[in-house]
């Protein structure tokens, strides 16, 4: 009977660390994430903006978020028409 017991608490343990371990992974993963998820809508938004005054094509528009330590910077970049 405690050679039972063994086995269902390796496998309790296992879950769990296994579990610990993929918590690890998506932290890792979230802290080295180049650019924010809201990156595609905000270029998408800035356009729409622009597009009021000016004709711009999507390739003008480069937006860029970069980390510095504590930092965060966004760079927006448009090359507008010659009028």
């Amino acid at each position: 009977m405690s050679l039972l017991d063994y086995f269902k608490s390796k496998k309790k343990s296992t879950a769990s660390l296994a579990k610990e371990r993929l918590q690890i992974i998506v932290a890792h993963e979230r802290c080295n994430r180049v650019s924010p998820d809201y990156l595609p809508a905000l270029k998408q938004d800035i356009l729409k903006v622009l597009a009021k005054y000016v004709e711009v094509n999507e390739e003008q528009v480069k937006v860029e978020f970069d980390r510095e330590d504590d930092l965060a910077i966004l760079e927006l970049n448009v090359t507008l028409p010659n009028q």
